[in-house]
């Protein structure tokens, strides 16, 4: 009698433990795979030009690898203030250099978050230049251009969005 019992329980006790442990994998099977930084930003739908010229540079297998980096990436809006032709004239085959040149100045290698960034003065960028950092105005900077969305999370990294397209002086 008691050996059934314990049986009866073990079995109920079993049922309840697969239960759910198969709620618990199909609840888990919910969340999507964190994305890259490119396909987050893809995703974003606020950088068409940045994506048009990572793919014109070459740069989108960089930045979907393992990382980790820190994209200061510049919206469409941000694109939109440079000089009329600008950004066509960059895409153009010819202009692949001096496009990698701006777009690896946005990329700091290593992940840094907003609360870090806050801390620095100047950051090393992939091209080899340095950018400065300043908090002004209630806002930080990167250069002149204006950090206005931080910490978006990446797979590989992290993005803070900035208004304005920054160019390397020697660009």
């Amino acid at each position: 009698m008691i050996i059934k019992r314990k049986l009866r329980n073990f079995g109920f006790t079993t049922s309840i433990l697969a239960a759910l442990l198969l709620a618990t994998a199909s609840f888990a099977g919910n969340y999507a795979k964190k994305s890259d930084i490119v396909d987050t930003a893809v995703s974003n739908g606020n950088f068409t030009t940045l994506t048009a010229a990572l793919e014109a540079g070459g740069l989108v297998d960089t930045l979907k690898s393992e990382g980790p980096f820190t994209v200061f990436a510049p919206t469409d809006e941000a694109f939109a203030k440079l000089p009329a032709g600008t950004v066509e004239m960059l895409l153009l085959p010819e202009n692949k250099d001096t496009l990698i040149a701006i777009l690896t100045y946005h990329v700091v290698p290593g992940e840094v978050s907003a609360s870090e960034v806050v801390k620095l003065h100047s950051a090393a960028t992939a091209n080899g230049s340095d950018v400065a950092i300043s908090i002004r105005e209630d806002s930080v900077f990167v250069n002149d251009s204006r950090v206005v969305m931080t910490d978006i999370s990446a797979s590989n990294g992290v993005i803070h969005v900035v208004d304005t397209v920054m160019l390397p002086t020697d660009s």
